[in-house]
């Protein structure tokens, strides 16, 4: 019978502290103890440097953010306000004529589509007359041009936007075909801008460039 042959399966002891340890390990611990007094010694300091170490401060949940109808679209809007401009900044000028197939959009035109749709829909939303507003460039115009027209429909939209209040966004406004509520035409130009930016995104990984979205 060798030191090994008195181990048995035996149930756990519901102890604390080295009464933990499984019934049946007992007699290999105590062979390893006895036999070798450095692995006593490990596990002695082991245990005492668990029972010692200070119990970790209990942390506090971040308090839940409450945001009412207005400031929940507006968050969205400011969100993809900052990666389309700065998507239209990074992209370097001479790919702005940028397709990736010939059947398909320029980076240029993905922009001044943005700039057309803010235009028409924050327009209505802040009673713009269409013959006041800024006009749209071609997309072979130059960088600076097109991302001029783009910042101008920024500024409508942040006066629609920022005019926003829960006393009118149940107001009905039609456009073109189409009569729905200001907080409708508000979330719709948010949706139209995150699918835009999806474009803007995918043409500047093609051009090995990182989107404004994915920057660290």
């Amino acid at each position: 019978m060798g030191p090994w042959s008195e181990i048995s399966p035996r149930p756990v002891v519901p102890a604390t502290g080295f009464d933990t340890i499984f019934a049946e390990e007992r007699p290999v611990f105590r062979h390893l103890t006895s036999h070798y007094p450095l692995v006593a010694f490990a596990l002695v300091s082991a245990a005492l440097a668990s029972a010692q170490a200070p119990s970790a401060a209990p942390t506090t949940p971040p308090t839940p953010v409450k945001l009412t109808a207005p400031a929940d679209v507006q968050r969205s809007y400011n969100a993809l306000k900052a990666n389309i401009l700065k998507a239209a900044d990074k992209m370097p000028a001479d790919s702005y004529s940028f397709r990736p197939t010939p059947e398909i959009r320029t980076f240029a035109r993905v922009v001044n589509h943005v700039t057309e749709a803010q235009l028409r829909s924050c327009g209505t939303l802040n009673g713009t007359a269409p013959d006041m507003l800024p006009k749209v460039p071609p997309e072979t115009a130059d960088k600076a041009a097109i991302t001029g027209a783009l910042q101008a429909s920024f500024a409508e939209c942040d006066k629609a936007y920022a005019a926003l209040a829960d006393d009118n966004l149940l107001q009905m406004l039609t456009i073109g075909p189409l009569t729905r509520t200001r907080i409708g035409f508000a979330w719709a130009n948010v949706s139209h801008d995150n699918e835009q930016y999806a474009t803007l995104a995918l043409y500047m990984r093609l051009k090995g460039l990182v989107p404004p979205s994915s920057e660290k």
